[in-house]
């Protein structure tokens, strides 16, 4: 699309009224916005599933893969360009379910990638099935009785595995999710941020009013340095919380561990390698 043609008012955007992913798409631009990036050096990966269709009403480079695969090709990504600010951005289902096996090891790996996950508790796109966060007794046309599994817990999840940066946000307080996109993506490391935001069509329980009375912030007075104090607050199910849990600063990101890093920040198809170097990397060695 030429940028003359370019009108976001003109963009026929395929979510129900009243969606709370028009919130997280407007906060993600005024982050976005505040922090300076530009659209050339923005990357957006997603999967599928609703909230995987934001990259889609951005000015953005982005990658649309496959169900629950944001986050591989987000690394790749940043690997082989870690001048680019790079957003794997998906929901509960396509990130916790699906793609639950590659949260946990990109993780282990610390990227330097941002990862926003919208959790309205529900498969929205496939028509209101339970996702891995549904609570205890939720009634859908598949689990008629209620579900009787625990729901997955992210931020605890994410703590144990000691991510860089772990934080929670409810898209009915734009300004702190705001506030929350942007200090993740100023983080160096992976960083988590799971965002509430109701389901208006198929999620009847976890409503706006549901996540304003269920949901508070965490005190000035919490150490997220704290590991443990951390996972304390994480596991919390009377009200949960809000905010940033946990920070650790401290982790190597997984491209520094790449014998193709460089600190110039450069792609790696405008570097001058070393060409001795890269011959002995391409030559195969008998064990």
């Amino acid at each position: 699309m030429d940028k003359k043609d370019y009108d976001p008012g003109k963009i026929d955007i395929a979510w129900c009224p009243g969606c709370g992913n028009f919130g997280i798409l407007n906060a993600l631009k005024q982050a976005l916005a505040e922090l300076e990036i530009e659209p050339q050096n923005l990357v957006i990966v997603s999967g599928i599933g609703q909230a995987a269709k934001i990259p889609h009403y951005l000015k953005c480079n982005f990658f649309n893969g496959l169900h629950g695969r944001a986050l591989p090709p987000a690394t790749g990504i940043k690997a082989s360009n870690p001048g680019l600010v790079v957003i794997a951005e998906s929901g509960d289902g396509d990130m916790y379910g699906e793609g639950g096996n590659h949260f946990i090891h990109t993780i282990r790996r610390n990227p330097d990638i941002t990862c926003f996950v919208h959790n309205n508790m529900v498969y929205g796109l496939t028509k209101g099935q339970a996702s891995p966060t549904s609570q205890c007794g939720f009634k859908t046309p598949v689990q008629v009785e209620g579900v009787s599994e625990m729901p997955f817990n992210p931020i605890a999840m994410a703590i144990a595995q000691d991510a860089s940066f772990v934080a929670r946000t409810y898209i009915g307080n734009p300004e702190h999710t705001v506030e929350m996109m942007k200090k993740a993506i100023q983080h160096r490391g992976f960083a988590l941020v799971d965002i509430f935001q109701p389901c208006v069509s198929f999620n009847k329980v976890n409503t706006y009013a549901w996540f304003k009375e269920n949901t508070y912030f965490l005190e000035e007075t919490h150490d997220p340095c704290d590991r443990v104090a951390a996972f304390k607050r994480a596991i919390e199910t009377e009200k949960l919380p809000l905010g940033i849990f946990y920070v650790n600063p401290k982790k190597t990101i997984f491209e520094k561990n790449l014998s193709a890093y460089a600190e110039d920040n450069r792609p790696l198809f405008q570097r001058n390698p070393d060409k001795e170097h890269l011959l002995e990397l391409l030559t195969f060695k008998k064990a």
